[in-house]
């Protein structure tokens, strides 16, 4: 998909909706495998993550990457107790 994983850096993240969640701030690596496991999403929007905490996403979760990434799922808040709503 990518040449390099580094390349999802500073993207945005959008929601299938089309809401803006955050930027990726780090990727999550499987060394063994060389395979992305998911991203780290920093500055979240504050209406889809309480206090707008950072949040690690799964891979599986990512529906298109190219100038953006867009999620093919997201819960429809996410609170600090880490349960989402």
């Amino acid at each position: 998909m990518l040449e390099e994983s580094s390349e999802l850096i500073g993207l945005q993240v959008y929601t299938k909706e089309g809401i803006f969640l955050g930027t990726v701030d780090n990727v999550v690596m499987d060394i063994e495998e060389g395979e992305v496991n998911g991203i780290f999403v920093g500055e979240t929007n504050p209406l889809l993550v309480e206090e707008s905490k950072s949040t690690l996403l799964p891979f599986r979760w990512i529906s298109a990457i190219g100038d953006i990434i867009i999620l093919r799922h997201f819960p429809e808040r996410i609170s600090i107790s880490g349960e989402s709503e």
